[in-house]
């Protein structure tokens, strides 16, 4: 016995995608109607009447054969369309009497334990609730609820029963970590990976496996957050200007002294006016170097020229 797998909603699109095409051969077929019966003779001598008459009957035949192949077509897009609808019974039939059966088995342990025998745990849609667990007996977790809010963790994966694999961790929001993984069945079973970490946030651990089976990997670690902008620095003197230097001789007209050259952070002293003399003015002193971060001092005035 061979068995056949189908989906119905696949053949009720077909069945209207074929009633289209249906819809375009009709609309061809009565296009060229009009054109091709009641040929008319090109003249009135007999060839010219048996041409009209030989194009005319093919006329006909085709319209005969035109409908003909439209009826079949409906006939056809019927069909499937009463396909596609006694599949979805088919499988709604079979779908009911199974379900009501796990009801049956389920009820008593879901009563007591707040948990199924048989069947998977449901995904966590909220934060702060992990996912459910599975069945006693069979069963996979349900995954951790995975945040989209900052500072908002990741929750944990639902255990399995006895088989089953734990479900994953949900991934955190930025800032927070993800939640870990579900444990494996006691029997057989994977452990559920750990969700993934925020942006600079660890990832969730990964479930255990107890007697049978791997553990869950770890959840990988969101990116590092991005590091503040630096501020350029202001110039700042805290130490008192050099000592300046000593004025020239007003005798001889000697220039004046060169200011004293500044520390770190110290304005360089300012050079002296040079001395007012007889034969001429003597040139101002040489302003001190400036340390690092201050500004080096003015030179000096040179003197006047009396002679």
């Amino acid at each position: 016995m061979s068995f056949v797998a189908t989906a119905p909603q696949l053949l009720s699109v077909a069945a209207e995608q074929a009633g289209g095409i249906g819809s375009a051969i009709g609309a061809a077929s009565a296009a060229a109607a009009a054109p091709t019966i009641g040929l008319l003779a090109a003249a009135e001598d007999e060839v010219s009447a048996a041409v009209a008459a030989l194009f005319g009957s093919h006329a006909q035949n085709y319209q005969v054969l035109s409908s003909q192949a439209a009826a079949f077509h409906d006939r056809f897009v019927e069909a499937l369309r009463n396909s596609a609808g006694w599949y979805a019974a088919a499988e709604a039939a079979n779908a009911n009497p199974l379900q009501c059966l796990l009801d049956a088995i389920n009820a008593p342990t879901q009563t007591l334990l707040g948990r199924p025998l048989i069947g998977n745990g449901a995904d966590a849609v909220s934060p702060g609730r992990g996912g459910g667990d599975g069945g006693l007996l069979y069963g996979n977790g349900g995954a951790g609820y995975t945040s989209t809010t900052a500072g908002v963790a990741g929750t944990r994966g639902g255990n399995a029963g006895l088989i089953g694999a734990g479900g994953r961790g949900g991934g955190g929001g930025a800032g927070a970590m993800g939640g870990g993984g579900g444990n494996g069945g006691w029997l057989y079973g994977a452990g559920g990976n750990g969700g993934q970490g925020g942006a600079g946030a660890m990832g969730g651990a990964g479930g255990n496996a107890l007697l049978i089976g791997n553990g869950g990997a770890g959840g990988a670690g969101g990116d590092g957050a991005s590091g503040a902008a630096g501020v350029n620095p202001t110039q700042h003197v805290t130490q008192p200007d050099a000592t300046p230097g000593g004025a020239g001789s007003p005798l001889t007209g000697t220039g004046g002294g060169a200011g004293t050259n500044g520390i770190a952070g110290q304005t360089g002293g300012a050079g002296a006016a040079g001395a007012t003399g007889i034969g001429g003015g003597g040139g101002g002193g040489a302003g001190g170097a400036g340390g690092d971060g201050a500004p080096g001092g003015a030179g000096g005035a040179g003197g006047d020229a009396n002679g």
